[in-house]
């Protein structure tokens, strides 16, 4: 079984800082961390291969640093990697950033399965994995959170839905999304980390790929955003002293200058 996980990178800390100019996130290599929900789905590839045989390949679109996010992929049991790097790829919205990655699954060959996680949690869209299968043209289900029997055909998975949970059965090639109780992500192991640090790594250029340039990074992107700005979390504190309708009287004012 062929399995492609994507992996997103995101900022490690609490806080998302904006490119005032181009309105997209700044992706800072040295506080970025695997996207946690592809965490689980990393482990879901990982199960599958240990119970149906084959090769888990991860897949990322970044910054060259991004090496690194895709290596530790790789001490967690993924046995291949492919980054599509380049400057043609820089402020992608969801739709070029799909058919950028389905560039580089075309450039793995054919595949059975591709496993995304629910959403990136710096920009919680979820968009990703149905853009993408839409890209490849393969049938997909979302926020799975078991997969209840697996074969080289098909799939047969529990997912959430908004009146609670739905058994759905897809046919491979196909693509899912995974939610965060499908599993427990597994720590890398010593020997995973031994052979993430010296394991072939691939990377890939737009020309690589046969990218459309226009269809990529901001000229792709038919998102656009008007503005953006991380919250102001100073906080001003102003005491109110007094009798009770007195302290009202002020908070109200206060109220109504800020409103």
């Amino acid at each position: 079984m062929k399995i492609i996980v994507c992996i997103k990178q995101v900022p490690s800390t609490n806080e998302v800082r904006m490119d005032p100019v181009t309105k997209t996130i700044i992706r800072d290599s040295r506080q970025a961390v695997i996207n946690p929900f592809d965490t689980y789905a990393i482990e879901e590839a990982v199960r599958l291969k240990e119970q149906l045989g084959g090769t888990v390949y991860a897949m990322s679109m970044g910054i060259p640093a991004t090496e690194r996010l895709l290596r530790d992929a790789m001490a967690r049991g993924v046995d291949k990697s492919l980054l599509l790097t380049d400057r043609a790829f820089a402020g992608a919205d969801t739709l070029a950033t799909s058919y950028a990655l389905s560039l580089g699954a075309a450039q793995l060959g054919d595949f059975d399965l591709i496993i995304c996680g629910k959403m990136a949690v710096d920009g919680d869209t979820a968009q990703i994995g149905p853009e993408l299968s839409a890209q490849l043209g393969i049938p997909f289900i979302t926020d799975v959170c078991e997969i209840l029997e697996a074969s080289e055909k098909k799939l047969r998975c529990k997912k959430v839905t908004d009146n609670g949970f739905a058994e759905v059965e897809i046919t491979l090639p196909a693509l899912i999304t995974v939610s965060k109780d499908i599993n427990m992500p597994r720590f890398p192991s010593i020997s995973g980390v031994r052979f993430s640090l010296t394991a072939p790594f691939r990377s890939c250029t737009a020309a690589d790929v046969g990218a459309d340039t226009e269809r990529c990074g901001l000229t792709g992107s038919p998102t656009q955003v008007v503005r953006s700005f991380t919250p102001d979390r100073s906080h001003k504190a102003q005491p109110l002293t007094g009798s009770m309708a007195e302290i009202a009287d002020a908070a109200l004012k206060i109220y109504e200058e800020v409103r």
